[in-house]
């Protein structure tokens, strides 16, 4: 017969056995732990690509972006490394991006237009540059500056298809809401055959990752169907394709309302850029601040009489480049409307209004050192004259969020005062 002691012994015995194999397989465990996680460390610095424990689908995609950057990152000549911790590469000309486009290959960038005729007025405000330029370094002649595009840029956005491109339609030509909101002049109802304005750069509060603030002017053609030809050229403050919250001069263009065709910058092919002194999406300085000095940048976009390509100037007389006309269907005669003005996202994401900034992030009444401006706008006609508007037209589909007011005199010619601040007691 089991005394109680020997039953107390086998018991608490039992005890000590399942106790030590419950420590011995969790050291098991925790050995097979640190062991896979050794081996997926090992793998991705020194194993074979086949041998991996990450999900085919994300192997593809950074296969993906890997072969992109390499399509889109042109060899360079000489890296400039831009105070803001930007790589500028310098690229010969002839093999920047656009002449991967079947109808440029082989060949080489045109020379440049004849600007359109106007009688200018004197700058009265302080005019912007590119920061990159400031430590006095500059790319060769016979090559073009282009802001290089890193892996951590494309892992940003949710897919490769959006990276570089405005996925939801951004022109406004009614009062229908959508996460696009705009503070906008236009005008329409004539042929145009290009567009000039002032637009003073700020550096607006973005407060959510996949929105942005930009101030434009637009190029228009087509319906605001999927035929929507545009040409916009501005500045923007965009975390999602740039990483920071830097005020950028950038470009887009498309053909078919935003769907398949077109794309920021240099991110596709397309643009074909002649001047080694511009960065296309690289950041701009210096900025205005409230009650302080103000700057600006000059941007135009005109038709060449000649050749029928849409060329873009940057500053005092920077020719940057131009858009072949044959990327275009309505644009390869002229433009029905011209818009000129600031956009922003708003994404709601919780769950009431932004609060990203248009502009300066005060609105329009404000005036100037406070409110964000376009001055001097202009058109051009179908004989290569710049000429003041007329008839324009002013729309903001979020007046309580952000505004605009235009205005007219002797220096500045033809006007708008615009912003706000987004999310406010009036703009819930």
């Amino acid at each position: 017969m089991l005394t109680q002691e020997t039953i107390r012994k086998r018991h608490y015995s039992k005890i000590m056995t399942s106790s030590s194999y419950s420590i011995i397989f969790k050291f098991v465990a925790f050995l097979l732990l640190v062991s896979s996680f050794t081996t997926v460390v090992s793998e991705h610095n020194t194993l074979p690509a086949n041998q991996t424990f990450l999900p085919r689908q994300e192997l593809l995609k950074i296969k993906r972006i890997k072969g992109y950057l390499k399509e889109i990152n042109k060899p360079p000549v000489k890296t400039i490394k831009s105070p803001d911790g930007d790589l500028i590469d310098c690229v010969l000309s002839h093999l920047q991006p656009a002449f991967d486009h079947p109808q440029l290959k082989g060949m080489k960038p045109l020379e440049p237009p004849k600007r359109p005729k106007a009688n200018e007025t004197m700058n009265e405000v302080a005019e912007s540059l590119q920061l990159w330029t400031i430590s006095g370094e500059s790319c060769p002649e016979g090559t073009v500056p282009i802001r290089r595009t890193a892996e951590k840029d494309v892992m940003r956005t949710s897919s490769l298809r959006r990276f570089g491109r405005k996925i939801r339609r951004g022109v406004r030509h009614d009062t229908l809401s959508n996460d696009h909101e705009h503070a906008v002049a236009f005008v329409n109802g004539e042929q145009y055959y290009g567009a000039k304005a002032s637009i003073n750069v700020w550096t607006p509060r973005v407060t959510d990752q996949y929105e942005f603030s930009l101030s434009q002017l637009w190029v228009i053609s087509g319906t605001f169907g999927n035929d929507l030809n545009t040409i916009e050229a501005g500045w923007q403050v965009s975390p999602e394709l740039y990483g920071d919250n830097y005020p950028r001069f950038f470009t887009y263009w498309t053909t078919d309302a935003y769907q398949a065709t077109g794309c920021y910058n240099l991110l596709c092919s397309g643009f074909v850029q002649t001047n080694n002194r511009i960065a296309m999406g690289a950041a701009i300085s210096p900025r205005s601040s409230v009650s302080s000095r103000q700057f600006d940048i000059g941007i135009m976009i005109w038709k060449d009489p000649k050749h029928g390509h849409w060329w873009l100037e940057f500053g005092s007389g920077l020719l940057v480049g131009y858009w072949p006309d044959f990327l275009f269907s309505h644009l390869r005669g002229h433009a029905s409307m011209i818009q000129f003005g600031g956009e922003i996202v708003n994404s709601r994401s919780m769950g009431y209004h932004t609060s990203t900034q248009m502009g300066s992030g005060h609105f329009a009444d404000e005036g100037f050192g406070k409110a964000s401006y376009f001055r001097n706008l202009q058109v051009v006609d179908w004989d290569n004259n710049l000429i003041p508007l007329s008839n324009l037209h002013l729309l903001a589909d979020h007046p309580n969020c952000y505004d605009i007011r235009a205005g007219k005199n002797n220096v500045w010619g033809n006007y708008f005062y615009y912003g706000g601040p987004g999310r406010n007691s009036r703009c819930p």
